[in-house]
């Protein structure tokens, strides 16, 4: 059994293809037409995966979108009647589905191959996705679920239980109450408005105290039954006054808070002032009221099911500082968050539901690594550095083709401890927006001036953001307070140990805490051995991780790598076993 899933016409458009229940790829569109976030139709990333999957569009049974007009259809109704929203809104929810209506029905006129595709189309809901996306990977047998967004198809909070093949919905919170519009609200609101931006909010909160905490408690009301409402008095998205566009490119949220909201906390902040102290509070403000509302969440549904295993998925489920506190602040014990949790894992996540809930098809499959993109040859890698061979002369650069696996991390970890940054491209790509090893930037996290060098040289971004450390997992209890055994998806946000983080100090963010990302031989036996050989060096089993671009996706060929070496100031970049080293004069 063959099924392509598919998300469209959303943020993070992208493909997966199941044979039998097993993953052979999974891509994001934003990969190939290089806009963060791209929306609408994934055609190249479907393309990419049946090429990567070697089968033609004949061979796909089923076609599935994580997009389901009918479903929620009476709340949608009754919200309409008692609320009128504007035309325009009511007009674009319409184009949406009508839109998905006709790329189930003939999918060859967006992916080629018109007349070829004999796939069944099968809508799934949007959070029954993320739910599935989590659970069926996990490798647990019995799960407590929850998935936290924005909205999708009139929902913004699922809460249910996976059991074996089957995944039961306990409960629904339904628009326009919402944690994801929450936070993107404070977003947008201390100066950070682009799709996608929320994770600057997480890491500026470090920096803050949360002494807006009462001001933002004003905005949301919890429940005793483990809801919450939000104050709609302080949002425009309940009127309809909120400007979404899924169609194409990328993705736009116009404002979401009101003019009361700046009656509460003064003017927001412009794009281009300077970040204040008091930015900073509301960051550390918003942060703490999410957390207290995902473990109210979560400690009801662990009251409700008593299950230890906790799977994790939706946009908010990217909040890795509040993932770490989980084990803290609620009885479970065990936490799995796959690695593209947003809305890009919704095409996963239908898949896995019409294999195994639908069809009941046995769970054969655990995604303990995150490598399911394109893999590029080193013929590839040739014609790349052919194509680009002028401007490699123009900027001095020495080649040098290492053949030797060790030779290779030993030569890589020595230039580590020299203080150069290296671009890392080898293997299949990475699925979901986390650079874990095969499209990463790397440099030395032992030296205090990489964090600024990396954010203003390299990466051109806000200084305030900080970097991930890659530790060898069987090392990671040694460096970091762990409650959790791994963190192989970077998810997972934990304290740095008092002792080591004068060690460390480039990727000991100012609160004290790391987002930690485990690599263990298994998951990819080169990285693990590079860290090693670093290790060996240094004493500190680890490295510098960013991922491997600068304010764009993450590269995904040869010439995307070149390309973002050219423009940054790398000192290295190593594709598969080809070394290329700038020289410094």
């Amino acid at each position: 059994m063959i099924i392509i899933g598919i998300n469209a016409y959303h943020g993070d458009a992208s493909a997966v293809i199941l044979v039998d229940g097993k993953l052979l790829c999974a891509i994001e569109e934003e990969r190939f037409n290089r806009i963060k976030h791209s929306a609408g139709v994934p055609q190249a990333a479907a393309k990419a995966a049946l090429e990567q999957a070697g089968l033609s569009q004949s061979d796909i049974d089923f076609l599935t979108i994580a997009k389901d007009s009918k479903a929620n259809l009476l709340s949608k109704i009754k919200f309409v009647l008692k609320n009128r929203p504007s035309p325009s809104f009511l007009q674009y929810r319409l184009n949406v589905s009508g839109s998905s209506k006709k790329l189930l029905e003939n999918p060859g006129i967006y992916f080629g191959g018109n007349g070829k595709w004999r796939a069944k189309g099968v809508r799934v809901e949007h959070h029954i996705a993320h739910a599935a996306s989590s659970f069926y990977p996990s490798g647990f047998e019995r799960a407590a679920l929850l998935t936290v967004d924005g909205f999708g198809d009139f929902s913004s909070v699922m809460l249910g239980i996976g059991e074996g093949n089957k995944i039961k919905v306990l409960k629904r919170i339904l628009f326009p109450h919402s944690l994801g519009i929450l936070y993107t609200a404070a977003t947008q609101f201390i100066g950070f408005p682009k799709y996608g931006d929320e994770y600057k909010l997480m890491g500026l909160a470090g920096w803050g105290e949360p002494r807006f905490l009462k001001e933002f408690e004003a905005l949301i009301r919890f429940e005793p039954d483990g809801g919450f409402k939000l104050n709609l008095d302080y949002f425009l998205h309940a009127r309809g006054w909120v400007d979404m566009t899924w169609s194409e490119g990328e993705p736009h949220l116009s404002q979401a808070y009101s003019e009361k909201w700046t009656k509460l906390f003064g003017p927001a902040r412009t794009t281009n002032e300077p970040l204040t102290q008091r930015d900073k509070d509301l960051a550390a403000s918003a942060q703490a009221v999410f957390e207290k509302s995902l473990f109210h969440l979560l400690n009801h549904l662990y009251e409700k099911t008593q299950i230890k295993n906790l799977c994790l998925a939706g946009g908010c489920a990217f909040n890795s500082m509040a993932n770490g506190k989980i084990f803290d602040h609620t009885p479970f014990e065990n936490v799995y968050i796959q690695p593209a949790a947003g809305d890009a894992g919704t095409a996963l996540g239908g898949a896995l539901y019409v294999a195994h809930h639908r069809l009941n098809q046995p769970r054969n499959f655990v995604m303990d690594h995150a490598y399911w993109g394109p893999e590029f040859s080193e013929d590839n890698v040739r014609e790349a550095l052919k194509v680009k061979s002028k401007t490699l002369q123009e900027t001095g650069c020495e080649i040098e083709e290492i053949k030797n696996e060790k030779e290779l991390c030993e030569k890589a970890a020595k230039a580590l401890t020299e203080g150069k940054i290296l671009g890392w491209f080898q293997g299949r790509m990475e699925w979901g927006p986390r650079a874990l090893g095969n499209r990463s930037i790397l440099a030395d996290p032992s030296r205090a001036e990489m964090k600024d060098l990396l954010n203003s040289r390299t990466k051109h971004r806000e200084n305030f953001r900080p970097f991930a450390p890659s530790v060898l997992e069987e090392k990671a209890s040694e460096w970091f307070e762990m409650k959790s055994k791994t963190s192989p998806f970077m998810n997972l946000v934990f304290k740095v140990l008092p002792e080591k983080k004068s060690k460390i100090p480039a990727v000991t963010h100012v609160d004290g805490t790391a987002r930690v990302h485990t690599v263990s031989p298994p998951a990819n036996p080169l990285f693990w051995g590079l860290i090693h050989e670093f290790e060996k060096i240094t004493g500190i089993p680890m490295v510098l991780n960013t991922s491997f671009n600068e304010n764009e996706p993450v590269v995904c060929s040869p010439e995307d790598a070149l390309d973002c070496f050219f423009r940054t100031h790398l000192d290295v970049l190593v594709l598969g076993r080809t070394w290329i080293e700038r020289k410094r004069s």
